[in-house]
Formats: structure tokens, sequence, C-alpha cells
């Protein structure tokens, strides 16, 4: 065994403990779950019983991740920069963990548009959080106000549209991979400001 393996080792003991832990379960909890017995949880998390990756499958179930999050060692692109979106012209960044999803800081100017003709539907789901001013998110025929530091979190598929009130705002929206696609497809006049 290397040192990096070594090093893997104990980090992934460490995660299962402190995920046990985040979740607010005993040993014998987890245990439970994982089909396992107490004092063999015990060992594995202190180091004392070997990891065997059927084992580690098991309590990744049970821990509600995956084995790749359990063992992922890579902290190299830890910091990433933005890219211009193209048709939009904004600020987008990927999330690494999750490829289909998008993350977009918005500057809006425009109010939200009366009109319902002018709202779009599409498949995904959306979350913004208002950084500064307030913005006006029409879903179907209903009006919120999201103030700074309030976030809003719809299905995309009801007709929506965001609009600034009282001034420009800033929003940044996190898109799944369905709602980014209907984003990058509309060049419309319901298209975010």
């Amino acid at each position: 065994m290397t040192q990096d393996d070594g090093d893997l080792d104990s980090l992934v003991r460490k995660r299962i403990r402190a995920l046990r832990l985040a979740q607010g379960w005993s040993l014998e909890e987890l245990a439970t779950r994982a089909r396992l017995s107490p004092s063999s949880l015990s060992r594995i998390e202190n180091g004392q019983r070997r990891l065997a990756l059927d084992q580690l499958v098991t309590l990744a179930r049970a821990l509600d991740t995956s084995l790749d999050q359990l063992v992922e060692t890579a902290t190299d692109d830890v910091i990433a920069g933005p890219v211009i979106d193209g048709i939009h012209g904004r600020l987008r960044w990927r999330i690494k963990a999750d490829p289909g999803m998008t993350v977009m800081r918005q500057r809006l100017t425009n109010p939200a548009p009366d009109n319902p003709a002018s709202m779009r539907a599409h498949s995904g789901h959306e979350w913004i959080v208002v950084l500064s001013g307030t913005a006006v998110l029409m879903l179907g025929n209903r009006r919120f106000r999201v103030e700074t530091n309030q976030s809003a979190e719809f299905p995309t598929m009801l007709p929506h549209a965001i609009g600034a009130e009282g001034g420009p705002c800033e929003i940044l929206g996190i898109f799944d991979r369905d709602a980014r696609r209907g984003h990058l497809s509309d060049k419309g006049p319901a298209a975010p400001r």
C-alpha cells in the first residue's frame, strides 16, 4: 500500500463517520441500515478492519451518497472561472459535480411582463437567489416579490418570467440540464434580461 492509498483509506473512514454523525445516527443505526454489526462498523471507522469494496458500496447506499463521492480525492479544480453565455452575454458557471447544472448571474433592469403570453414554459427546474434589489417572479397567474437574500425554486413547466422591481436587481440562478436548454434555446422577448 502506498502513502496515497493509506491517505485515501483514512479519508474514506473519516467520511463514513462524518456522514453518519451528520445524519445524527448512532453506530447501531448505520450498522442496521448497512447490514453490518455495530462492532464491525466501529472497527471500519477506526481503521481496525479492512475496507472491502462490497462494504463500501453498502455503506454509500446506507449513507445516501455514491461510491464516487465517498472515495473522491480530486481537489485540484476547486476554483473555476465563468464562461460568457454566447446567446445572452451572461456569466455562467458549470457545477463540476453535476455537469448538467449551470449557475448564471443576471442583472435585471426590466420589469416582469404583465402579459401571460410573454411568459415561457419548458422542461426543467430552476432556483434563484436575489443578490441585490427586488425581483418579481411571475409563475402562471401568480406574482411573487423576491427580495435581497431570498430565494425561489420552481418547476419550469409553469409559465414563468422574472423581472426587476423598483430599479435594477441581480440574481443568481441555478438551472438543471433541461432548464438550461430551455434558456439557451429561448431567444424571444420572454428571456430573462
